[in-house]
């Protein structure tokens, strides 16, 4: 089987922090999701980047890959060492999509997921193991994307799940009001079926929010870029400003520069506490493109003699 270099595959160097892989998986899972990317390979790079951060994510099996050392190469012919085994809490988590098995690397190292599998005097290291012993169902993953408004109002969904036993199943479900970009919701018993009346798998849903054409998200944040004219910025105006809950006033401050940001607190995502919505004003120049306006922006650089780069050096 070839060797997967999840640092690699993930853009991060090896000692890099959890916040980094994370924030590079949340990258990378908005740039190749199936149900927005319009690259060629998306599902196989969301696959293979799912399956990168569910190795990275968890600290039992982080230290466990990082113990095979660095020496081995994207691709290359891999065999796990003699005697290798993983002591971790490594089951549920045998597939990276809702219908989407993780890779013979991930289970060679980590196990097929059946925490019985040393039970009854045998181990079994497959998907399907315990030669009909009773045993609890898998859990599973699945990954939605919904608009920034469902994000901020909740939304609900209709799923299409694998059953474990080569068919399918739907699922209606809810999210909540204020979930944010890579949070994961557990539904407990929502995963895939036990064995012999075994419980259920929980499912985890991982819910990825679309790029808006107005608004940047970082965390309950939402970022805005105001367009205003030079007189507002300069002579101060109350301008009406858009947020995810509808219209506002807001005051724009006498003397205000591009690039100056005012704050509107708890206008972002609703949670506890809410997040706020950042304003960031962005001075657009009216064209001169008249006698009358040429002639008018000639008499401000008399009357208001301005040099914005006097502070450069070199």
């Amino acid at each position: 089987m070839e060797y997967k270099d999840y640092y690699k595959i993930l853009g991060v160097k090896r000692d890099a922090s959890n916040e980094d892989i994370k924030r590079a998986y949340r990258k990378l899972a908005r740039k190749y999701h199936p149900d927005v990317s319009k690259e060629a390979d998306a599902e196989a790079r969301f696959k293979e980047v799912s399956e990168a951060y569910e190795a990275l994510s968890d600290p039992e099996k982080r230290a466990a890959y990082d113990q095979l050392g660095s020496g081995w190469r994207q691709g290359q012919d891999f065999r796990p060492p003699p005697g290798w085994e993983f002591h971790g809490h490594g089951f549920g988590t045998g597939r990276g999509d809702a219908d989407t098995a993780f890779s013979d690397f991930f289970e060679s190292l980590f196990g097929g997921g059946d925490p019985f599998a040393d039970m009854g005097g045998f181990r079994t290291r497959g998907r399907r193991g315990g030669r009909g012993s009773r045993r609890p169902g898998k859990d599973q993953t699945a990954a939605i994307t919904i608009t920034l408004e469902e994000a901020y109002r909740g939304a609900s969904r209709t799923l299409k799940l694998d059953d474990g036993r080569g068919g399918s199943r739907t699922l209606r479900v809810n999210i909540p009001a204020g979930v944010t970009e890579g949070q994961r919701i557990r539904l407990g018993g929502q995963g895939e079926s036990g064995v012999d009346g075994a419980p259920a798998g929980n499912l985890f849903l991982e819910v990825h929010i679309a790029p808006h054409r107005q608004y940047r998200v970082e965390g309950r944040d939402v970022h805005l870029d105001l367009p205003v004219t030079p007189w507002e910025a300069a002579l101060g105006a109350q301008l009406k400003v858009p947020t995810l809950g509808g219209w506002i006033d807001m005051k724009i401050p006498p003397g205000s520069q591009s690039g100056k940001r005012l704050r509107l607190r708890g206008r972002g995502l609703p949670g506890k506490p809410a997040g706020d919505q950042y304003v960031t004003l962005k001075i657009v120049t009216p064209r001169a493109d008249t006698e009358s306006s040429r002639e008018l922006y000639r008499r401000m650089e008399k009357e208001m003699p301005l040099n914005p780069r006097e502070n450069l050096t070199v």
